[in-house]
């Protein structure tokens, strides 16, 4: 059994949070007597993070791709010989925020527990009260989906309570199922070089949770997709 704090420590889990309490708090402004410049700046702060934490992902996809592209061009091997395409930032593009997100929600967290009309079940409610839980991972177990954007295969998956995933690909090429990424935010980009022109290939993926730094739960079902150069 352990407590927790009410503020996960992951990025991913803080996007969560703000969401949530983005979309709760406004049901208990006016017994709280929460401002409604209180409120926008929440949903303002939890939209910009959300949204920051998305492109990063893309981002971060994007750089592997030219790595992949690099070695490729250096050194020979499978894979188109077009210039990798950049991600496109997804509209709409929400409104910049003031640095400090995290230290300004919880201070409005704080100043929300000393109101007069708040409430433990206004808390449990609002998901700022730590929880005693027990973890057991063991059961856990990926569902992962797959879909094409910007020809690259991207899978598709949710965090729950894990750290990160571990995600394998087999590529039909006889080596079978070999590691691709660790990744602590959903959703993944495969940025491999795609199949030469003309050619295409079935892709075969597989993940399992991770937690702790280990590996933990059971493996997803593999999921498959057809890619072409």
């Amino acid at each position: 059994m352990t407590a927790s704090y009410y503020l996960p420590t992951d990025d991913a889990g803080k996007a969560d949070f703000l969401d949530h309490l983005a979309a709760t708090l406004p049901k208990y402004a006016g017994l709280l007597e929460i401002s409604d410049a209180d409120i926008a700046t929440l949903q303002a702060d939890a939209a910009s993070f959300r949204y920051t934490l998305h492109t990063l992902n893309d981002m971060q996809a994007y750089a592997q791709h030219w790595t992949a592209y690099k070695n490729v061009l250096r050194d020979g091997g499978n894979g188109s010989a077009e210039w990798p395409v950049p991600p496109s930032l997804d509209q709409p593009i929400p409104p910049a925020v003031a640095p400090g997100i995290i230290p300004r929600t919880t201070a409005l967290v704080a100043r929300i527990k000393t109101l007069k009309h708040y409430t433990p079940a206004i808390g449990q409610d609002l998901r700022i009260i730590g929880t005693s839980h027990t973890v057991d991972p063991s059961s856990w177990k990926p569902l992962l989906s797959v879909q094409i954007k910007a020809a690259h295969p991207v899978i598709l998956w949710t965090k729950a309570k894990a750290s990160a995933i571990e995600i394998w690909v087999d590529r039909n090429d006889g080596n079978g199922f070999v590691f691709l990424i660790i990744n602590t935010e959903p959703n993944t980009t495969d940025p491999t070089p795609l199949p030469a022109p003309g050619t295409s290939a079935a892709w075969n993926y597989k993940a399992i949770y991770r937690f702790h730094d280990e590996q933990v739960g059971q493996w997803s079902d593999v999921v498959s997709v057809t890619v072409g150069g």
